[in-house]
C-alpha cells in the first residue's frame, strides 16, 4: 500500500518540548510534531508535558521564520 505524501503547508501548528524550563538541556530542538489543528497540538502537549510545552503558529507572529501568510 502506498501512503499519500503530506502537504507540509497544511500543518500550521508546531509542538515544542520546553525542557529548558526545568534547567534541562537548553539547546535548540526541532518541533516534536506538526499539526493541522491547534486543539490537537495542545492536547498532545498537555498529555506529554503538562507544564513544559509550547505551541507555535507557523503562520502567526511568533513563527520561527516570521509571518508566512
Amino acid at each position: 500500500m502506498r501512503l499519500p505524501i503530506p502537504d507540509l503547508a497544511d500543518y500550521r501548528y508546531a509542538l515544542y518540548c520546553r525542557a529548558d524550563l526545568f534547567g534541562l538541556p537548553d539547546q535548540q530542538r526541532p518541533p516534536v510534531a506538526l499539526y493541522r489543528d491547534q486543539d490537537m497540538a495542545i492536547a498532545h502537549g498537555q498529555r506529554m508535558w503538562p507544564s513544559a510545552y509550547t505551541i507555535i503558529d507557523l503562520h502567526g507572529e511568533d513563527a520561527p521564520c516570521g509571518k508566512r501568510n
